[in-house]
């Protein structure tokens, strides 16, 4: 009989088994049995770990930027030396074939090694004055305790893209873990403590939104959020924090515009679209789920793509380009929202359903799906699906286009593929989108570039690269006079 695993907390540089003895299972979305459990934190856990993490602030904030960046280089680096470790937990937690698990965790250590050099920076700005011999300068200084709250799609980067900036501006930490991954946030924190990072600094809870990450948000002593997940969410945590003015980081939905023009070359945007569409099996708040191709080539470009998907091999084995979405209760949201789509008129090209035989039957897996011939106002065109579901709608020209792109709530990312240099950077300049890629595909941002997006994607702050040292730290003006009768 197989042992289940009972995931902890870590609080204060060790596990801790919360007050509560009540567990939540979480289930393997390949297999569809219980791969492990944790703990559901009740209120009182979360203030335990918020008040260890309060504890730590003021020796962690005291230490120099570099001394800080040497403790997450010697983190990264075992996070380097035990990467194919990392990268089996994301696997089997997340659902994810090998080679996309190995890449999320190289791209997290890509995502340390910058903020640990980050440590060297940490710039401030010199200014001038009007006042004759006075100085004045800028300087970066943390804001306390940071509530991170991550989702699992991908686990470990989005681990990384918070933890990392939040710790280096010299904030202490406490992580809600997503519940479909709570294994990889503990794997993290023991690995910090390896490296060095004091106890208190790194704190993770497990359990459910409510009332674990309720209580998370709530808590007065948390002087800053970051947020990743649903805009509904996100719109709470910002009323609710907002009330007592804590610093608040939002990086939303999204419902993320792939246009093909018709001097595009198609073979190639075909590629991205596909990847836009239905890697990670679709679950990227970037991923390309509405599909814009310009009249004159959208038959051709309609019959490549449609071939292409058909072509994506599903499963969790190497080489395998779609695996399952992350549990059940996705699944049916997806299919649910795929048999409305029908009823409204649109047309299935492919896909839309649960895909035939035995080693699909237990997980939760959903067919890669293309939908043509929905109206303008349907629900699909508007909803984010997170799963490999896509919309494909025909538009006259570049004007038509933008039209529609910008009448969406959401302005995460978009892509245009065009031969056009005008073109491209017409589209650039009007989109309503944080990030826009030019003949590639909807997502791809780096440690060093921010991501974010307009609307109701997001509250305006960005993440990673340098602008989120603007999420998780205070800038303080200094000045000082000096005296003239010095010499």
């Amino acid at each position: 009989m197989k042992t289940i695993r009972l995931i902890p907390n870590w609080v204060d540089g060790q596990e801790f088994v919360p007050s509560t003895q009540d567990v939540i299972k979480k289930i393997n979305p390949h297999s569809g049995l219980v791969d492990t459990e944790f703990f559901a934190s009740s209120a009182d856990d979360v203030r335990r770990a918020v008040g260890k993490a309060d504890a730590a602030f003021p020796a962690w904030s005291g230490m120099t930027p570099v001394a800080r960046g040497k403790i997450i280089g010697e983190w990264v680096q075992l996070m380097r030396e035990c990467q194919q470790d990392l990268a089996d937990i994301i696997a089997r937690e997340a659902g994810k074939p090998p080679q996309d698990a190995i890449s999320e965790v190289q791209g997290a250590i890509a995502q340390g090694d910058y903020f640990a050099g980050e440590g060297m920076r940490l710039y401030g700005r010199s200014m001038t004055s009007g006042m004759p011999n006075k100085y004045s300068h800028t300087v970066r200084q943390a804001h306390g305790v940071a509530g991170l709250i991550v989702p699992a799609n991908t686990p470990i980067a989005n681990i990384a893209w918070k933890v990392f900036p939040a710790l280096i501006c010299g904030n202490t930490v406490v992580l809600k873990a997503s519940e479909d991954a709570p294994e990889i946030a503990i794997r993290m924190a023991r690995l910090a403590s390896q490296a060095g990072l004091p106890r208190g600094v790194l704190n993770v809870v497990q359990g459910s939104g409510e009332p674990t990450g309720k209580a998370l948000v709530e808590d007065p002593r948390v002087a800053v959020i970051s947020f990743t997940g649903s805009t509904a969410v996100g719109r709470w945590i910002a009323e609710v924090a907002g009330r007592r003015l804590a610093r608040v980081s939002l990086e939303l939905g999204g419902k993320n515009a792939f246009l093909v023009c018709d001097d595009a070359d198609l073979d190639a945007a075909v590629q991205w679209a596909s990847l836009s569409a239905f890697s990670n099996a679709g679950q990227r708040c970037a991923a390309g789920s509405r599909i814009l191709v310009m009249n004159e080539v959208y038959e051709v470009f309609v019959e490549k793509l449609v071939a292409k998907v058909r072509s994506l091999k599903l499963g969790v084995d190497a080489g395998c380009d779609i695996g399952p979405v992350m549990n059940l209760r996705q699944q049916t949201t997806i299919l649910a929202a795929i048999v409305r789509a029908k009823a409204a008129g649109g047309r299935l090209l492919c896909g839309g359903k649960v895909p035939d035989g035995q080693l699909f039957q237990n997980g939760s897996y959903v067919e890669p799906t293309l939908i043509d011939q929905l109206p303008d106002g349907a629900e699909l065109h508007a909803l984010e699906i997170f799963g490999p579901v896509a919309t494909i709608g025909r538009v006259r020209d570049l004007e038509h286009a933008l039209k529609v792109v910008n009448a969406s709530e959401y302005g995460l990312t978009s892509a245009i593929h065009t031969s056009s240099v005008d073109r491209a950077m017409w589209f650039a300049q009007r989109v309503r989108a944080g990030l826009v890629n030019i003949n590639i595909g909807t997502y791809g941002s780096e440690p060093h570039m921010p991501f974010g997006g307009f609307g109701a994607s997001g509250n305006g702050t960005r993440e990673p690269g340098v602008e989120a040292l603007d999420v998780y730290s205070e800038l303080k003006n200094i000045s000082f006079l000096v005296r003239d009768n010095m010499i």
